[in-house]
């Protein structure tokens, strides 16, 4: 897979003491994963980072330790960066798994196959991944759709889709029956 899409796997939080030591908010499943792929840069390419976690702290931060980060001032200057790989250093999803990432332009259909838009964006606000629809026929705005089976009963990476509920959209519409042939 070619491709010059990036992931973000977190973001600097702040320093810690007086040598350099930084606390990154991770966004992988595994708190180490910030480190497990490699460098990682900074989303305007300046920078890049060799990471090696020193341990895990509270909730999602892991404190960490880089050669390229010299002083407590410097890991202070980085607070906010984000911290990307190139998705090509991720390793391949096991068959019928995928990355949420991997979700992100995927045109959306309900059950009968009627266009719903396109994904957006997917989100974590601290419960259950959310999909962001837009571009949805006759109607304005975007929609938050939760990501879980009900909601979201079919993923088609290769397909270039996904199914929603058309009652995610929209309650008081549910989806249309299916014309019989």
């Amino acid at each position: 897979m070619t491709t010059d899409k990036r992931v973000c796997l977190g973001a600097f939080a702040g320093a810690h003491g007086v040598r350099g030591e930084t606390k990154v908010k991770v966004f992988t499943a595994e708190p180490d994963g910030i480190s497990a792929y490699g460098p990682v840069e900074t989303e305007d390419r300046k920078r890049r980072f060799t990471l090696t976690v020193i341990r895990q702290m509270k909730g999602e931060f892991v404190l960490v330790r880089a050669p390229e980060i010299k002083s407590r001032e410097d890991a202070e200057s980085l607070k906010g960066s984000r911290l990307y790989i190139d998705r090509d250093a991720l390793p391949a999803p096991e068959e019928d798994e995928f990355y949420l990432d991997d979700l992100v332009g995927l045109r959306a259909e309900d059950e009968t196959g009627a266009p719903l838009g396109s994904i957006k964006a997917v989100y974590n606000f601290g419960a259950d991944d959310m999909i962001e629809l837009t571009k949805i026929p006759g109607i304005k705005g975007v929609r938050l759709v939760p990501f879980t089976k009900a909601m979201v009963p079919e993923v088609d990476i290769a397909g270039g889709r996904v199914v929603v509920a058309r009652v995610a959209i929209d309650p008081e519409d549910p989806a249309p029956e299916p014309q019989k042939s």
